[in-house]
């Protein structure tokens, strides 16, 4: 059975805030220039924000530049960040840090608490309303090449297929969607991106990229203990029990709800050890006890996170398209942020892929999005904080955060040089400096 096939100028899979920032902000570009450009994204959830845990602190930066006026337009997030803590947790005690010593990084006035699902969808609405064409419910299962060995688009996933892989009277093959240029942007160690920095050996001379894994649960809580706008991040038990590097937060955000998770790297030595279970001991300490008692679980979720930085960021352009957001692993591990980065590396993405559109070329190698990322606010905030994990990784649980301390209240970022992540056997604590 042949294939179907369909053209767009540019084609984007995955439908979270990079994916759809670049959607949007290729459009207003059209618009404003008075071209003509198609514009598909897909996304394999079954509708935008199915995969996103809600329970968020998010940016806005980002936000302000793509829609100036995001709150007249009923973006969802209405929750700002009233007061935040910090806090160092053994087995049934805390400490909380004073405010002058947690770093500038933890700090989230001006930030917001909300539901980033209920954002994605909202982003869905406005691209749609640009002109977008986004299809939820559809996967990326495999990419297109060119005869020159460039990316020019996506074959989706068959229909009809039973569960031993053989093909039922329903099936119908996935359709190819072709395109000038291809953005990626499924998110952390999604199959297509990895497939495409091994190919091109895009990560070349970088760093080895670090992981950990975020769990997640959603819980709407009493009304006599809800804080709106409540901010708390924790550090030490049950972690520091095994030795094991991470980290938990906790928001109060809209009406009664709040979303707790753990962050474990996955650099633990235990094989045993169980990032779920250490989940379910963290929520059962005292001071995290008292925001969820009487309280009940509405949702949950896990997922990888791409921790490594600015040391570990792939090449992010290849022949035919760009790597964005956590695809390529643009998070800031020192906000424990990723949302407005991810943003932000799709509105690059789009100017760059529009004015080579505008110059007549297609499945090109876009090199000069390296110039634009490195010019931009998104380069100098990761260079800034680029030291935050490397240090941890050598340093260990006390004498890294307080280096990261020094690094970013004091020394801003700037006056030290970039701090390298051990491999993953190294048990060295010295650190090595590289220029």
């Amino acid at each position: 059975m042949q294939r179907e096939s369909m053209d767009y100028d540019v084609l984007i899979v995955g439908g979270g805030p990079a994916g759809l920032a670049a959607a949007c902000r290729l459009r207003q570009l059209a618009v404003e220039h008075g071209r003509e450009l198609s514009v598909c994204l897909i996304e394999k959830g079954s509708e935008l924000g199915a995969h996103i845990v809600s329970g968020a602190v998010i940016e806005p930066r980002a936000l302000d530049e793509l829609f100036p006026d995001w709150k007249e337009r009923q973006c969802p997030l209405r929750t700002p960040v009233s007061e935040d803590r910090l806090y160092l947790l053994g087995r049934r005690r805390h400490l909380r840090f004073p405010g002058p010593l947690v770093p500038r990084t933890m700090h989230n006035r001006g930030n917001y608490a909300g539901s980033l699902g209920a954002v994605c969808r909202w982003l869905g609405k406005q691209a749609e309303e640009l002109g977008v064409e986004v299809y939820p419910g559809i996967s990326a299962a495999q990419l297109c090449h060119g005869e020159d060995g460039s990316v020019r688009g996506v074959i989706t996933g068959d229909q009809g297929v039973g569960a031993d892989g053989q093909k039922k009277t329903s099936y119908t093959p996935g359709m190819e969607l072709r395109a000038s240029y291809t953005l990626l942007a499924e998110g952390c160690r999604g199959h297509l991106g990895k497939e495409l920095i091994s190919r091109f050996a895009l990560d070349r001379g970088r760093q080895p990229q670090h992981y950990a894994i975020g769990i997640k649960e959603v819980w709407e809580t009493e009304p006599q203990r809800h804080q709106p706008g409540l901010v708390i991040h924790t550090m030490g038990w049950p972690l520091s029990e095994t030795g094991t590097a991470g980290g938990s937060f906790l928001y109060h955000f809209d009406e009664n709800l709040i979303s707790i998770g753990l962050i474990v790297d996955l650099n633990y030595r235990n094989p045993h050890l169980s990032p779920f279970d250490e989940f379910q001991r963290h929520k059962l300490h005292p001071l995290i006890r008292t925001h969820l008692e009487g309280g009940k679980r509405i949702g949950y979720g896990a997922r990888a996170i791409t921790k490594g930085g600015l040391q570990s960021l792939p090449q992010m352009h290849f022949p035919g398209g760009l790597l964005i957001g956590c695809n390529a692993g643009t998070l800031n591990f020192a906000k424990i942020k990723g949302s407005h980065t991810a943003m932000k590396s799709g509105m690059i993405a789009a100017q760059t892929v529009f004015d080579a559109l505008c110059a007549g070329r297609k499945h090109d190698e876009l090199a000069e999005f390296a110039t634009a990322f490195h010019s931009s606010w998104l380069h100098e905030e990761l260079h800034q904080q680029r030291n935050f994990g490397p240090a941890q990784h050598r340093l260990g649980r006390w004498l890294g955060p307080a280096f990261a301390f020094i690094d970013l209240n004091i020394a801003r970022g700037r006056t030290m040089r970039s701090c390298r992540k051990p491999a993953a056997a190294s048990r060295s604590t010295t650190p090595n400096l590289t220029a």
